[in-house]
């Protein structure tokens, strides 16, 4: 295991994370800073702890409505007390929000591998009976909002490994 920790330990270190495990699928939409849209996908993420490699792994599937399709990998190990990535797309940080009475916030920073000036912050909120969740991120760019992205996802399935190899 990276760093150390376990799959086990790192769902206790973030309760809430941990119940994001699983498959989620459902719909990106980005918008400019006025609001425009100005694109606009279906999303399936596999959400694993797995027992071995990092304590968590992260696999997004994109499919857009004229056939293109993406897929992108983001194990993440576990630095201070939080998630943490740096790989060929992102360098950056998640965690549970622990002054979140409601235990429903986890948060991220990232940057984009070779564009030092662009963070994005994103907030993820999960639905008290794990079911539904909306995430907002939060694009700049030399410090200015350029872009907003707005993802509605539902729950399919805790059952990640069998999604693994599944067409998406």
């Amino acid at each position: 295991m990276p760093d150390g920790m376990t799959s086990n330990e790192l769902k206790k270190l973030m309760p809430l994370l941990a119940r994001h495990e699983g498959v989620w699928e459902g719909t990106y939409r980005f918008y400019d800073a006025s609001g425009a849209l100005i694109d606009e996908h279906a999303s399936r993420l596999i959400c694993r702890f797995p027992e071995t490699g990092h304590p968590y792994h992260q696999t997004n599937l994109y499919r857009w409505a004229d056939g293109k399709r993406e897929t992108r990998d983001f194990p993440a190990a576990v630095e201070n007390g939080r998630l943490k990535w740096d790989n060929e797309f992102i360098n950056g940080w998640a965690c549970d929000i622990a002054l979140d009475d409601f235990n429903r916030t986890t948060m991220l920073n990232w940057t984009r591998t070779g564009e030092p000036d662009l963070y994005l912050y994103e907030m993820i909120q999960l639905s008290d009976d794990g079911q539904a969740r909306a995430r907002v991120w939060q694009w700049f760019k030399a410090d200015r909002l350029f872009q907003r992205t707005l993802v509605d996802e539902r729950f399919v399935s805790k059952d990640w490994q069998s999604y693994e190899n599944q067409d998406f």
